[in-house]
């Protein structure tokens, strides 16, 4: 089996060209295959089922701009952690910021790396809304994973701007005992091990169990005295699910824990920065002076309710609770530059999330001309950040804790207007409620410094961000092959504060697209195409806030995005393509930043 990656990109400064997935071909023609007889008939590709609508569809019956990629899929295009989807989506791109980890989708998407700044682009796992802080959980046993590409206003949920990503484990299965085993060394030093059983227990009762372990040693030597192993690999991972399942009602519970530990962000000091004169060595040398680690750990378990009445309306309910922490110890100058007053850097941060959840769906049949969708949402999360720059002395702490209320309500219909034309329409109406406390102190534990050092600003406030969203679309299906459609959606994102002193406004963002999906070749080949023009307002963004001395999230305008995207997939006998391309073009209001990189130490 040969396979074959391609990924293109450019940047002029406004247009990009954005290929994920771009190019699989799979092009061994095993013996026996080529010797099969001229008319045995071929297969047709099977159906991708998606359920990011809260009902089980068919992926080119669904009418919005989405990538779901199946779990062997996902092997295959050696895709084993969330970073690696960006290969096999269009228009995803993820940056890894050691801290966190930043999903965007057409350019929209995170630009803080605080875990109390709201992600424009939604991540949820097994249906549970994940926070930023710990995003590199390992991929294994994975059902699917669908990538909703642009605002996501009304059943997704309120900041959802840029699009959402869902990640979806198998479940138990009544079916039979299945399971599978996989080990795997490689070099570095690696060695990795992956396994999953279904154990049926009875008629209405079956569990399922999976787990991970991978290590690795680094790929980078440090010169520094404490012989860092900055980008080594070390995590574990299992999950258990269980399924019981008595007639109309159906209840599944899942448990999943994770533990990764590294030796922390592997990196060098950037050109035009004080440090890059430090730099020694080549690519894959470092020159810390003091110890850099990194370990996350993260637990979530959900239990989801399912009863279908008599007349085949469904009644749902998905309870979750959350708690995830980062630890993070950095040299963040990337360099053996001395620890003084105006020398090297050092980062020591910890984060913590704890997060409840709740939603209820009453949803629908399908087998009349109008079906409908309600649901209610709520979301408690209590966000702890302990940020310390260790030095330059004196040391500078900044500790916020905020805690977040979300409330959502939401529905949506569709009619058909006749046997080839559906109305949908989606509304859904949203609260965010912020509060928070915290501060920056200078001195903590400097002996010139008052005891417990000397606050300098006051990051406690409150904010509360309410908006109706939604989404108005016209489908049209000439036949079972064809589907075209048109739409019109609104999203947003909450506001928030940075200080007592400091506020941000809420992103609102005006969606408009239509696309056509199509299944040519008796089912061989499958295409989708699409165009969006997205009208940003209240651009979210990170920068500098010359009032704490650290960076926070400020409106810097508005933005339009707009372009086009394709996705392809075939199979015809052995030869089995897939690709995806987006072209996006993008304007912003004029800025003017200040690289602090650049700035004298000691100035902040």
């Amino acid at each position: 089996m040969s396979r074959a990656y391609l990924k293109t990109s450019g940047n002029n400064g406004r247009r990009s060209l954005l290929a994920g997935g771009a190019l699989l071909l799979l092009a061994s023609v095993p013996a026996h295959v080529q010797a099969q007889s001229a008319e045995a008939e071929e297969p047709p590709l099977d159906a991708i089922i998606v359920t990011a609508q809260r009902r089980a569809e068919n992926l080119q019956d669904v009418p919005l701009a989405a990538t779901a990629i199946t779990g062997d899929a996902l092997e295959d295009r050696g895709v084993s952690r969330l970073a690696d989807l960006e290969i096999a989506a269009p228009a995803l791109s993820i940056t890894d910021a050691g801290e966190t980890l930043s999903l965007n989708i057409r350019g929209i998407g995170l630009s803080s790396n605080l875990p109390s700044v709201t992600n424009g682009v939604a991540l949820y796992m097994d249906g549970l809304f994940q926070a930023q802080i710990v995003n590199g959980v390992p991929f294994y046993d994975i059902a699917n994973v669908e990538v909703l590409r642009g605002p996501q206003g009304t059943l997704v949920g309120n900041n959802s701007t840029g699009g959402a990503v869902f990640i979806n484990s198998v479940d138990p299965s009544l079916s039979g005992i299945s399971g599978y085993v996989r080990a795997g060394l490689g070099n570095a030093d690696r060695r990795e091990g992956e396994a999953a059983v279904n154990l049926p227990l009875t008629d209405t009762l079956a569990i399922r169990a999976a787990g991970l372990i991978r290590a690795r040693d680094t790929f980078y030597t440090d010169v520094g005295p404490f012989d860092n192993q900055a980008g080594k690999l070390d995590e574990r991972s299992g999950r258990v699910g269980l399924l019981w399942q008595p007639g109309a009602f159906r209840a599944l519970l899942k448990a999943q824990l994770t533990d990764r530990e590294s030796g922390g962000f592997a990196y060098r000091p950037a050109d035009g920065t004080a440090f890059a004169a430090a730099r020694v060595g080549d690519a894959f040398t470092l020159s810390y002076d003091v110890p850099t680690a990194q370990e996350e750990r993260a637990f979530q378990t959900s239990l989801e309710l399912e009863y279908e009445l008599d007349g085949g309306v469904l009644i749902r309910s998905l309870s979750g609770y959350q708690f995830k922490r980062n630890t993070y110890y950095q040299d963040a100058d990337a360099s053996q530059v001395p620890i003084s007053p105006t020398g090297g850097v050092v980062i020591d941060y910890f984060a913590r999330d704890r997060q409840l959840s709740q939603e209820i769906n009453v949803i629908s049949p399908t087998d009349g001309r109008f079906d409908w969708i309600l649901g209610a949402y709520y979301q408690d999360a209590d966000i702890l950040v302990d940020f310390i720059q260790v030095s330059p002395r004196p040391q500078v702490d900044y500790v916020p804790r905020q805690d977040r209320d979300t409330y959502g309500l939401f529905g949506q219909g569709n009619y058909a207007l006749n046997q080839q034309v559906e109305l949908q329409l989606g509304l859904r109406w949203s609260r965010v409620t912020t509060s928070g406390t915290g501060a920056v102190i200078i001195g903590n534990g400097d002996p010139d410094f008052p005891p417990g050092g000397v606050p300098v600003a006051d990051l406690s406030g409150s904010n509360e961000s309410s908006r109706m969203t939604g989404k108005l679309a016209l489908n049209w299906q000439p036949d079972d092959d064809n589907l075209f459609y048109a739409f019109v959606a609104r999203g947003f994102k909450p506001g928030g504060f940075n200080s007592q002193v400091s506020e941000f406004l809420p992103e609102n963002v005006w969606d408009y697209e239509f696309g056509w999906k199509g299944t040519l070749a008796d089912g061989r080949l499958r295409a989708q195409l699409g165009a969006f023009y997205n009208d940003y307002s209240n651009i979210q963004f990170d920068i500098l806030d010359p009032a704490s001395g650290v960076t926070g999230v400020t409106n810097i305008g508005s933005a339009t995005v707009k372009g086009l995207e394709a996705q392809l997939q075939a199979r015809f006998g052995a030869l089995a393509l897939y690709g995806g391309v987006a072209y996006t073009d993008s304007r912003i209001d004029g800025l003017t930043f200040v690289n602090a990189r650049l700035l004298p130490p000691g100035q902040l």
